[in-house]
């Protein structure tokens, strides 16, 4: 079964089990390269959107999941897909059990912009429930984000 690398909100169990209930959690492991980022901001609605890009000196953490092809469906409609906000992408991912790989969504948008608050505190909340570690949580808490008001 195909292994999908969950880095944003998608990171809570509980969300999971309600967007892919065909789809159990299978562990947690870290992309290593890469960094969580935001960009294509005109495509959110409430600022931009969180993705991953290639940085050889960054790691993101992900919950992995086992995913069946119905669930992935159901996924990319949420994610999507049909119109172009994200795309697939396969990568490597160290966990427990080794180097897995695993597919997720990057961003089809150019890096930039800045998220709303809620939207950090949702990614944030995510990693806590996803048993982040503590610095990442604070880490994810402390980004800069989109003030409110003119």
């Amino acid at each position: 079964m195909p292994l999908y690398a969950a880095y944003g909100p998608n990171l809570d169990p509980a969300r999971m089990r309600l967007r892919c209930p065909h789809s159990p959690l299978r562990g947690t492991g870290w992309l290593l390269g890469w960094r969580l980022t935001f960009g294509g901001e005109e495509l959110g609605w409430d600022g931009a959107l969180c993705t991953v890009v290639e940085d050889p000196l960054e790691q993101v953490f992900v919950a992995l999941y086992d995913i069946t092809a119905r669930d992935s469906a159901a996924l990319d409609e949420w994610e999507d897909i049909d119109i172009g906000v994200y795309r697939k992408v396969r990568v490597r991912v160290q966990s427990l059990d080794g180097e897995l790989t695993a597919w997720l969504y990057v961003l089809d948008a150019y890096e930039g912009g800045l998220p709303s608050a809620s939207y950090i505190g949702l990614i944030s909340e995510a990693a806590l429930a996803a048993g982040a570690p503590d610095d990442y949580v604070t880490q994810l808490r402390d980004r800069p984000c989109r003030s409110l008001g003119p």
